[in-house]
């Protein structure tokens, strides 16, 4: 497949994840759109189901081979894990850490917020509740150092 091919279509999937189109990505995915590949902004299509918590399109995009920690976005995203504890969407995380998410793993490449610490900003007691029981390690404070 073309280069060109590949972006547009690239481009079309992770709109179709953020619109929560799942004809769109099942369509998208059997046309050859790799469920890895960022649209023009670096955008994932995993990053843009995680953050609005369509657990189906996540698990969908996973089964196609999508890696459940890569980076979304050129500085502003950040992982599927970190997005989806953002906002509370307790079974999009419990779908990310079945799939071997790292729930220590933090955005910015590693300089960023940690899921539990997004989790914790909600609050979203639910979703803490699932990265500490998946291994999820909270911050030391100063009243725990």
């Amino acid at each position: 497949m073309n280069r060109r091919r590949q972006k547009k279509l690239s481009n079309r999937l992770t709109a179709a994840a953020m619109f929560g189109d799942r004809t769109g990505i099942n369509a998208l995915l059997r046309a050859g759109a790799s469920p890895e590949a960022g649209d023009s902004e670096g955008t994932t299509p995993l990053y843009a189901a995680s953050v609005t918590g369509a657990t189906d399109n996540v698990l969908c995009l996973l089964a196609a081979g999508a890696l459940p920690d890569t980076e979304s976005g050129r500085g502003d995203e950040g992982t599927p894990l970190c997005a989806s504890a953002c906002w509370g969407h307790t079974d999009t995380v419990r779908a990310l850490l079945a799939h071997g998410a790292d729930p220590d793993l933090r955005e910015d490449h590693g300089t960023g917020r940690s899921p539990l610490e997004w989790a914790m900003t909600g609050p979203h007691p639910e979703t803490i509740a699932v990265l500490l029981a998946a291994g999820a390690r909270p911050i030391p404070t100063a009243e725990t150092v």
